[in-house]
């Protein structure tokens, strides 16, 4: 959904009502988890958190709290339970307009050394697909990395505008890693 100003909160919790029954806008649901389905666009970033324990903690409490949303330009609305079906929708500061776009959590990983989960597009979204938010505890040298993982193609909407949507899709890549660095109170740089 696109505005012309910011929407306000009543506006957004009538947009939120209006998807908990709203279904999905693309048939491949849950594939994130073993790859990509045929005929999307695939973005995988990774980085390094740090090291044991304890910054996994932090990393999976990050996940839970939504912290890889943390930027100006983005607001949640409003950060649910991880859990699956929850529906949220993510508010888009862009020059000049507002866009508000609805997703629903598929799935939930909770295991020993990883944690995370992924949620795909309803129909009132600017692209089609799906994204997986995790952090990993890795092997030996305990490191903890955050991935964020997606497969996308545009809706009807996003065509028309599409490199702009791309620029907007690396972007949060690039801050939502920031933010999750942020959040663990690592001292790392994030790299393009």
């Amino acid at each position: 959904m696109f505005c012309l100003s910011k929407p306000d909160p009543n506006s957004i919790r009538a947009f939120l009502s209006s998807q908990g029954l709203e279904t999905f806008s693309y048939s491949e649901v849950g594939t994130s988890c073993n790859g990509a389905p045929r005929g999307y666009t695939v973005d995988h970033n990774r980085i390094a958190l740090g090291t044991g324990s304890a910054t996994f903690e932090l990393a999976k409490n990050a996940i839970r709290h939504w912290k890889m949303f943390e930027m100006p330009w983005i607001t949640l609305c409003w950060p649910a339970p991880i859990e699956v079906g929850a529906t949220v929708a993510v508010l888009i500061s862009h020059y000049g307009f507002w866009s508000l776009n609805a997703a629903r959590i598929v799935y939930v990983i909770d295991d020993p050394q990883r944690y995370g989960f992924a949620y795909g597009t309803l129909r009132q979204h600017g692209e089609i697909g799906e994204e997986r938010f995790t952090v990993e505890l890795s092997g030996a040298d305990q490191s903890v990395w955050y991935d964020l993982y997606s497969f996308s193609r545009p809706n009807w909407a996003a065509r028309l505008g599409y490199p702009f949507a791309r620029t907007l899709q690396k972007r949060f890549a690039k801050e939502s890693k920031q933010s999750m660095l942020k959040a663990v109170g690592s001292k790392l740089a994030v790299n393009d």
